[in-house]
């Protein structure tokens, strides 16, 4: 059985390994709960319109896409939105296509434009993440810091070890919260109050200590209140934010660990992709979109959920494949939507379909953990109550460190002490540095 001091220096290691990473984590998701509105307001010249007429109506998105389509030859226009917010731009995604010689797909300059509904204008383009742009992408820059470092992959992959081992220490560390049993304190002076008064309170009592700060104690113990409170009373969404990062960066690990407990729905990662690329879609864009509003309205009666707003229209050239995708009454989120349908853009067949909730335990459990993740739920709220757990993650990598910086100090301070004093007088009962040390244990075996 694992001792509790062994537990404490795993728990000491594996914070000061995930220390920056969750610094930056923090800082950045408590910007992140407000992805949206801060996008907006970053880029409101060209996310934002003005009606040209309080009747005026936007243009069809789909029929759009095919003028588009036309102005970007070298790359395809791959997703539609089709539901706007009051005053909002229309929004579309491009990708490069493959070079005819040597089959690599070419890189396009700008993967997003944003289009005024009501003349059609692109009034605006930026290539996700790239901050060389400017102001434009300073809110999906910091989204790939938050998730990997903004180093592709590896970040990707790094910050997915680090959320791992972020899931196991929650447990260590709320463990370690709870108070050592008395009989660890039986070489505690029997005459100390404190002592005498450890050994009768209940466990629960004894407990409670850890949920507070004493904050008229010295910065050392307020800092070391602070992180131990601090990772208390937030457990259980801290517990949610570690193991959702998992699921999405370390794929690899939370889908066969969540396979274990709950059922999951298949999508279309069983359909092999198409011998050939293929750009344009037997099935124009316009037809597709009334295939999809078919077969969905078809499920919508067969599985018994209401289609509340179509959200968007993509296509996958390397499967060719369609997906309609809706918000329902299975969606959580408080804005867009993940119900979605995969029907073949040759033969008009549907191929998959995806309900967020109530179709598959598994999914229901882990579109609730990335939507609270995400802040996709409760408002306003919720919002900032993720935006402060940001600033608390922060707060306890922080004092983490410090609680490390000053133990080690105080170690390497009692052991220059030492070597300074004869073996003469470092064995007299009553010498200082004696007293000093055994005082220290006392006082941190109480903490």
């Amino acid at each position: 059985m694992i001792r509790r001091p062994t537990w404490l220096l795993i728990h000491r290691y594996i914070g000061l390994v995930m220390a920056f990473f969750l610094l930056v984590s923090g800082i950045t998701g408590s910007l992140l709960a407000f992805y949206d509105e801060l996008d907006m307001a970053a880029n409101a010249q060209v996310m934002t319109v003005t009606p040209p007429s309080p009747d005026a109506q936007p243009l069809d998105a789909v029929l759009l896409r095919e003028q588009i389509q036309a102005r970007y030859p070298a790359a395809l226009v791959y997703w539609v939105t089709l539901a706007l917010e009051p005053g909002q731009t229309w929004t579309y995604f491009l990708e490069g296509l493959p070079d005819p010689d040597t089959g690599e797909r070419v890189d396009v300059e700008n993967d997003t434009l944003f289009v005024n509904p009501y003349t059609g204008e692109v009034l605006g383009a930026r290539r996700w993440g790239d901050i060389r742009q400017g102001l434009t992408n300073l809110m999906p820059f910091i989204y790939l810091l938050h998730y990997s470092l903004a180093l592709g992959t590896v970040g990707e992959y790094i910050f997915g070890i680090v959320a791992l081992l972020w899931t196991l220490d929650c447990f260590v560390g709320a463990y370690l919260t709870f108070p050592a049993p008395a009989r660890a304190h039986g070489n505690l002076n029997p005459q100390i109050p404190s002592s005498r008064n450890y050994r009768k309170k209940h466990w629960l009592a004894r407990w409670w200590q850890s949920w507070t700060v004493r904050w008229k104690r010295g910065t050392y113990k307020v800092n070391f209140d602070l992180h131990r409170a601090g990772g208390l009373w937030p457990w259980a969404m801290l517990l949610v934010l570690a193991w959702s990062s998992v699921g999405f960066n370390l794929i690899e690990v939370y889908k066969p660990v969540m396979g274990v407990f709950f059922t999951g729905q298949t999508r279309t990662e069983h359909i092999p992709d198409l011998a050939k690329h293929q750009p344009t879609p037997p099935i124009p864009w316009t037809q597709a979109l009334v295939i999809g509003q078919g077969l969905m309205a078809t499920e919508a009666r067969r599985q018994g959920f209401e289609v509340l707003t179509a959200k968007a229209l993509s296509y996958d050239p390397e499967k060719g494949l369609y997906r309609y995708i809706v918000k329902s009454d299975r969606d959580i989120a408080d804005h867009g939507g993940a119900t979605s349908i995969w029907f073949d853009a040759t033969t008009g067949n549907q191929r998959a379909i995806y309900l967020p909730t109530g179709a598959a335990s598994g999914d229901t459990v882990s579109n609730w953990l990335f939507a609270l993740h995400m802040a996709k739920v409760g408002g306003v709220a919720f919002q900032v109550f993720v935006s402060v757990m940001g600033i608390a993650v922060a707060m306890l990598s922080i004092t983490g460190v410090v609680i490390w910086w000053k133990k080690r100090t105080s170690r390497q301070q009692y052991q220059i002490r030492q070597t300074k004093t004869s073996p003469l007088e470092s064995s007299h009962p009553s010498h200082p540095s004696i007293e000093w040390e055994s005082s220290v244990a006392r006082k941190q075996s109480l903490l």
